[in-house]
C-alpha cells in the first residue's frame, strides 16, 4: 500500500514539473526553445488578464532567445514602482550597430552634428497600453514580441531588414495591474458575456489612469507624470519615423485605423497626410480579407498635441492611433449591443494584425519614410511654418515661471537664447490680443522658429492654432504663454540672441548680525513649496496684505516674511533653514535688518499676519471625478511635497471634520455624497473656522443651495422674449454641431481679477483660464468676494459655441463668502487641469494657504 502510495506520489509530482504553468514559474525554464505566449504562460491568450509582472518575464523570455535580434532596455519606474521597458528588433547587423543608427537619426533630423547617410533602416515604435484597462494591446503584444523573434518567420525577417523596431509592451502599468487584478479577482470561472455581470463593472476609480490618476495619453506634450517623462527622454533619443498607439474604445464599437478625422492640424506635411491613407490601406487589406468591420474617418482627429498620435506627428513621425472595440466592460467576453459577442481573443487577433500591417508598411515604404523625415527637419530648419518666426518672453516675468518654461523646453529639445539688444518691434502681444509696438530687452528670452523642432514650437506657441472644423475631441487653446502666465509676444521677424542666460544673482551672504527677518516675493509655484516646507519645519512664516517698502525693494500683497521673533526657539538654525529650503525651491529670499518700511506697513503691522500650518483633506471616491481628484492630490505629493489626508466617500460622514482646517472637493458629482446631514455637517464645520475649497462640480452642486451665496444665471429660455414655435424643428444630422453650440471647448479666457483679495495675491489684474465649461454664475452679492470674474470681450483664444459665449459674459469665475469663522472658496474652474496649466497653481495655493487665515 505505501509502495503504491509513493508511486501515485511522484507520478502527480512530476506530472506538475511537466505542467506548462509550473515551468513558466521555475527559474531557469527560459533557457530551452522559444515558446509561444500560450507555451510560456500555462493558458491561451484571450482566456485571462496576464499580470504586468508575467508581462515582462515573458518579453524577458523572447529577448533572451533572440540573442544579436532583440535588445531589452529598463527605461524607468512606475510611481508604484514597476518597472518600465522597451525592446529594440533588428537584424543582427542592425543591431550591432543600434547607436550608430540613433545618431545618424538625429543627425537626420539636425539634432546631432555630422553628415548623415540617407541610406538607413526606419525607426518604428509601437506604444501598448497607455490606457491601463484597454488591457487587451498588452495581451496582444506577447503574440507581436513572439512573432518578432520566430525565426521561422521568414515574411517578419524580411520586414526587418529595413527597420529598427522599437515596442514599449506596457506604458502604464500601474493602471493595467491595478484593472487585471481586479478582473481576474471577480470573474467568474467561466466568463459571464452578459453585460449585467460584476465582470464588466469595473469599480472606481478604474485602471485606465497612472497612480496619480493622470490621463498618460493626453501628457504626451505636457510630460507631468513621471512615466511620461522618462519615456519621452528616450523617445527623443530616436525620433522614430512611425509611432503607433494602441487604444481601445466602447464594446459595441468596431475597430478604427487610420486616415484620422478632420480636424486635421495645419502643420501636419503633405506626405504624413498621405501615409495615414498608405497605412490604412494595409489595415484594410487584413481586415476585409478576414471580414472584420472596422470605421476610419471618423471620431479621431489629429488636432491637439496632447497623444499619441499627434505629439509624434508635430517630432516628424507618421503618428497614428488603433482603436478596438472592448474596454474596459468587455472583459473577456461580452454580448453586444447587436446580439454578437465579443471575445478577448478577438480583440487581440485585430490588435496583432494592424500591428503587423504598420511594420510591413514601414518595412515596404521604409526609403520614403526616412527621405520625408530628413526633409521634414530641413524644412524645419529653413523654411519654418506659419507667420511667426520668433516668441518672445519678457525678462521681467517672474523667476520661478520662466525657470519651469525652459525647464520644459529642455525636455522637448527645443533651443532657446537670450535677446542680445534692447530693439522696438511690432509683435503680437498674447496680453493685449493684438499687434502693437514692443520693447526687447536683453535679457529677454527668444525661442527662434529657425531649429529642428520649430513645427513642435509653433504648435506649442501659436496664439491661435487654425481649426478647420470645431468638431474636435479635445481642447481647441494651449499656447504655453497662456499656459504659463507669461508676458509674452510672437513676432514676424527674427530676434539677435545669445546662447547664454543672463547671469543669475547670487544670493546674498549673511549678514554678520543676524537679519531682523527675511522676505521673499509670492508669485508662483515654487513659492508655494517654499512656504509649505518652512511650514513643515516649524518655521513661523507671516503674510503682507498690503504692498510695502523695504531697504529700497518694492514688495507686493502676498509677501512672504520670516521674522525672528516667533521663531526664537531655532535660534540659528532659522537661518540655515531659510537659505536651505529657499535654495532647494529655487526662491530668492532677502535678509533686512529692521522692520521698519519706508511705504506701507511696518513687518509688525496689523497688515501683515501670521500663517498657520493648514491640515488638508481632499475628498475621493465613487461621485468624485478620478482625474479631479488626481490632479489634487498630485498637485501636493509632486508638485509642493506637503502632507495631505485622503478621505473616502464611502465613510466621509462618520469623518470628524474638526481634525482639518482646509477640506477639497474636487470636480464630481455630489448628489448622492453630502447628503442633507453631510451637508449640514460641512457648514457646521466651515462655520467654526474650517475652509471648504469647491472645484467645478463641487461648485456647481452648491450652488443655489441654503447658505451658500453662489447663484447660478438664469437660462436663456428664462429671458427670451418670445419662444421660437420652430426651435424643436430641428435636423437629426446636425443635433452633434448643434450641441458644440453650448459648448467650451478647451477656450483661453482673461479672467479679471480683484488681486487685493488673499486668492489673488501674486497676480496682476488678470488671469488666463482655460475653460472646458461654461460657469453660468452670478456675482456674489454683499457677504462675498468676486475675486476672479468674466466680462464682456474676455475671449483669448480657443473654441467657443455661440450660445456659451453669451453665457461667458459677465459671470462668476472665482471667489469667496464668509460663512460663519470659515470660508467657502469657489473656483468654478479647474486652475490645476493636467497639470500643465501652470499659471493656475498659485491660484489654488493662494485657497489652500492664503485664504481666510
Amino acid at each position: 500500500m505505501l509502495n503504491s502510495r509513493l508511486r501515485a506520489a511522484c507520478l502527480w509530482l512530476l506530472c506538475l514539473l511537466l505542467s506548462p504553468q509550473v515551468f513558466a514559474q521555475t527559474p531557469g525554464a527560459a533557457e530551452g526553445a522559444l515558446l509561444t505566449p500560450r507555451q510560456f504562460l500555462g493558458y491561451e491568450l484571450g482566456t485571462r488578464f496576464t499580470p504586468h509582472a508575467e508581462l515582462l518575464r515573458y518579453v524577458e523570455h523572447v529577448v533572451q532567445h533572440s540573442p544579436g535580434r532583440m535588445q531589452q532596455q529598463r527605461y524607468g519606474r512606475t510611481y508604484e514602482n514597476r518597472p518600465l521597458e522597451l525592446v529594440y528588433v533588428a537584424t543582427p547587423d542592425n543591431l550591432s550597430r543600434l547607436d550608430d543608427i540613433r545618431r545618424n537619426n538625429l543627425r537626420l533630423a539636425g539634432l546631432e552634428s555630422g553628415a548623415a547617410q540617407r541610406q538607413q533602416p526606419a525607426v518604428v515604435w509601437l506604444s501598448y497600453n497607455v490606457h491601463g484597462n484597454e488591457a487587451v494591446s498588452s495581451e496582444a503584444v506577447m503574440q507581436v514580441l513572439y512573432d518578432l523573434a520566430n525565426p521561422q518567420n521568414q515574411q517578419m525577417q524580411q520586414w526587418l531588414q529595413n527597420l529598427v523596431v522599437i515596442v514599449d509592451p506596457c506604458v502604464n502599468p500601474d493602471g493595467r495591474d491595478r484593472y487585471a487584478q481586479w478582473y481576474n479577482r471577480v470573474a467568474n470561472q467561466q466568463p459571464n458575456s452578459s453585460p449585467l455581470s460584476w465582470e464588466h463593472h469595473e469599480p472606481w476609480p478604474g485602471g485606465r489612469y497612472n497612480h496619480y490618476y493622470f490621463d498618460l495619453n493626453r501628457d504626451w506634450a505636457w510630460q507631468t507624470q513621471q512615466e511620461s517623462r522618462q519615456r519621452i527622454a528616450v523617445y527623443n533619443q530616436w525620433l522614430p519615423q512611425v509611432h503607433a498607439d494602441f487604444h481601445e474604445m466602447g464594446p459595441n464599437n468596431p475597430y478604427y485605423f487610420s486616415p484620422a478625422a478632420k480636424p486635421f492640424h495645419a502643420d501636419l506635411t503633405e506626405w504624413q497626410r498621405k501615409f495615414q491613407n498608405i497605412i490604412g490601406d494595409y489595415n484594410r487589406k487584413v481586415f476585409d480579407k478576414n471580414n472584420w468591420l472596422y470605421f476610419t474617418r471618423e471620431t479621431y482627429d489629429l488636432f491637439a498635441p496632447f497623444y499619441g498620435d499627434t505629439w509624434p506627428s508635430f517630432n516628424g513621425a507618421i503618428g497614428m492611433t488603433y482603436e478596438q472595440g472592448g474596454g474596459s466592460p468587455a472583459g473577456i467576453s461580452y454580448t453586444k449591443a447587436d446580439g454578437d459577442t465579443l471575445t478577448l481573443a478577438q480583440r487581440i487577433a485585430h490588435h496583432h494584425a494592424t500591428s503587423l500591417a504598420t511594420i510591413q508598411a514601414a518595412a515596404d515604404r521604409h526609403d520614403e519614410l526616412v527621405r520625408e523625415f530628413q526633409k521634414f527637419y530641413l524644412d524645419a530648419r529653413n523654411k519654418p511654418r506659419g507667420e511667426y518666426k520668433s516668441f518672445v518672453v519678457a525678462g521681467t516675468a517672474d523667476a520661478g515661471q520662466v525657470r519651469a518654461l525652459t525647464q520644459y523646453l529642455d525636455r522637448q529639445r527645443i533651443s532657446y537664447g537670450y535677446a542680445a539688444k534692447r530693439s522696438k518691434q511690432r509683435a503680437y502681444s498674447y496680453a493685449a490680443g493684438q499687434t502693437e509696438t514692443v520693447q526687447i530687452e536683453p535679457r529677454d528670452l527668444v525661442v527662434s522658429m529657425y531649429q529642428p523642432k520649430s513645427t513642435l514650437v509653433k504648435v506649442l506657441f501659436e496664439p491661435q492654432a487654425a481649426l478647420e472644423d470645431s468638431l474636435t475631441y479635445d481642447l481647441t487653446a494651449w499656447s504655453l504663454p497662456y499656459a504659463f502666465g507669461l508676458k509674452a509676444y510672437a513676432l514676424k521677424g527674427t530676434v539677435e540672441a545669445n546662447s547664454a542666460a543672463p547671469v543669475k544673482p547670487a544670493t546674498p551672504p549673511l549678514p554678520a548680525n543676524p537679519p531682523y527677518a527675511y522676505v521673499a516675493r509670492w508669485n508662483s509655484l515654487p513659492d508655494v513649496r517654499f512656504l509649505g516646507r518652512l511650514q513643515q519645519l516649524g518655521v513661523k512664516v507671516r503674510v503682507a496684505d498690503e504692498p510695502f517698502e523695504t531697504e529700497g525693494q518694492q514688495y507686493q500683497r502676498g509677501t512672504l516674511i520670516i521674522p525672528r521673533t516667533g521663531n526664537e526657539r531655532l535660534g540659528a538654525r532659522l537661518d540655515q533653514l531659510v537659505r536651505a529650503q529657499a535654495d532647494s525651491a529655487g526662491v530668492q529670499v532677502q535678509a533686512v535688518q529692521s522692520g521698519l518700511s519706508t511705504s506701507g506697513g511696518d513687518l509688525g503691522s496689523r497688515s501683515v499676519r501670521p500663517l498657520q500650518q493648514p491640515k488638508v483633506a481632499i475628498l475621493a471616491g465613487p461621485g468624485v471625478d478620478a482625474t479631479a481628484f488626481g490632479e489634487v492630490w498630485h498637485f501636493f505629493e509632486q508638485q509642493i511635497s506637503y502632507p495631505v489626508s485622503v478621505l473616502g466617500t464611502d465613510y466621509f460622514s462618520s469623518v470628524p471634520l474638526a481634525e482639518f482646517d482646509v477640506l477639497i472637493l474636487p470636480d464630481g458629482r455630489y448628489d448622492n455624497i453630502l447628503t442633507e446631514r453631510s451637508l449640514e455637517n460641512v457648514k457646521s464645520w466651515v462655520r467654526a473656522g474650517g475652509r471648504l475649497i469647491a472645484l467645478e462640480g463641487a461648485t456647481r452642486f452648491l450652488a443655489d443651495k441654503k447658505d451658500f451665496l453662489l447663484k447660478a444665471k438664469p437660462t436663456d429660455s428664462a429671458t427670451a422674449k418670445k419662444p421660437n414655435p420652430y426651435a424643436a424643428l430641428r435636423r437629426y444630422a446636425d443635433a452633434e454641431r448643434e450641441q458644440i453650440a453650448e459648448r467650451v471647448q478647451g477656450s483661453v479666457y482673461r479672467v479679471q481679477l480683484d488681486n487685493t483679495h488673499p486668492l489673488a495675491f501674486g497676480y496682476g489684474s488678470t488671469y488666463y483660464a482655460l475653460l472646458r465649461d461654461t460657469p453660468n454664475y452670478r456675482f456674489i452679492p454683499q457677504g462675498g468676494w468676486n475675486v476672479g470674474v468674466l466680462k464682456k470681450n474676455g475671449y483669448a483664444a480657443g473654441f467657443t459655441g455661440r450660445k456659451a459665449q453669451r453665457a461667458l459674459s459677465d459671470s462668476f469665475v472665482l471667489g469667496t463668502q464668509d460663512l460663519g469663522r470659515g470660508q467657502v472658496v469657489y473656483l468654478a474652474d479647474n486652475p490645476l487641469f493636467r497639470a500643465f496649466w501652470q499659471g493656475g497653481k498659485l491660484l489654488f495655493g493662494n485657497a489652500v494657504f492664503m485664504v481666510g487665515q
